[in-house]
């Protein structure tokens, strides 16, 4: 039996912001006009599984909003199975700002809305994981969910995939739990001023690929020109391609392709056939 991709996680719609460099506290520069587009680690994680070829289901929650509404069908049309993403009706949509300067690198800012009222009676919707799934969570969830939904999953034999992005403090019980830990260059230093060190630990290294134990993929040479969503693209694939069967180097071979290709498209998730001008 194929397992599925669970992904446990968030979503926002994202607002663009191109401008030709970062501005400095307290100073303001001009961007070229906002652009709207879909986001969150969550829903960009579980669409790359979906399009990696898993079975792919996405737990989380949306805002009752015409926002919240628009995801949900978007999803769909991914091939994601959004039957457990509820609508909060006390919260919005998540919301993300993003401001990507002349050399295609971005600093992003997140509103959760209703992506933080998850809480541990909604995972629930974790009671049929088996041992043939794996879990997959970014970290934009709130800390006490991360780690009960990791113990859940592991009681039921499934497997743990943490992306730890953004980076926080979990006991370390709970990464040990995960196979992997996925953090990129940042957020690894961060795990290490914090005397954390894991021999489950996948480390994304941008333009010099990627490290999981004694194992290294260099990334795919392509030129960048949007960043957005790469470490998602690679995320999600990774847990699909674990999945379905793939060794470790292969998942991550797939999971680089998956990440040189999210680059070259704007935003985190790739267009649909009417946003490239396709009927």
């Amino acid at each position: 039996m194929t397992g599925r991709v669970i992904v446990l996680g968030s979503l926002s719609q994202d607002l663009h912001l191109d401008m030709p460099r970062h501005p400095h506290t307290g100073e303001t520069v001009m961007s070229s006009d906002i652009e709207y587009r879909f986001g969150g680690k969550g829903a960009n994680q579980c669409v790359a599984a979906a399009r990696a070829g898993a079975l792919a289901l996405f737990i989380g929650k949306v805002g009752d909003d015409a926002q919240g509404e628009q995801y949900r069908n978007r999803l769909g049309r991914y091939g994601v199975d959004t039957s457990r993403l509820q609508v909060q009706p006390d919260a919005p949509t998540g919301t993300a700002i993003i401001y990507i300067n002349g050399d295609h690198d971005n600093m992003i800012v997140v509103a959760p809305g209703a992506n933080h009222k998850i809480n541990s009676d909604d995972l629930s919707a974790l009671d049929d994981l088996t041992a043939d799934d794996i879990l997959l969570m970014p970290n934009e969830l709130q800390p006490q969910i991360v780690i009960e939904a990791t113990s859940r999953a592991r009681e039921r034999g499934a497997r743990v995939v943490l992306n730890l992005a953004p980076y926080d403090s979990l006991p370390v019980d709970t990464l040990a739990q995960c196979d992997p830990v996925i953090v990129n260059e940042h957020e690894h230093e961060l795990m290490r001023a914090d005397g954390v060190e894991l021999d489950n630990l996948l480390i994304t290294l941008g333009t010099e690929g990627s490290r999981w134990g004694e194992l290294e993929v260099p990334a795919v040479a392509v030129e960048a020109l949007d960043t957005t969503g790469a470490g998602d693209a690679y995320c999600g694939t990774l847990a699909a391609r674990l999945v379905l069967g793939d060794s470790a180097e292969q998942a991550m071979v797939a999971a680089s392709a998956a990440a040189a290709a999210c680059v070259q498209h704007l935003g985190a998730q790739p267009p649909l056939p009417e946003e490239n001008g396709q009927a």
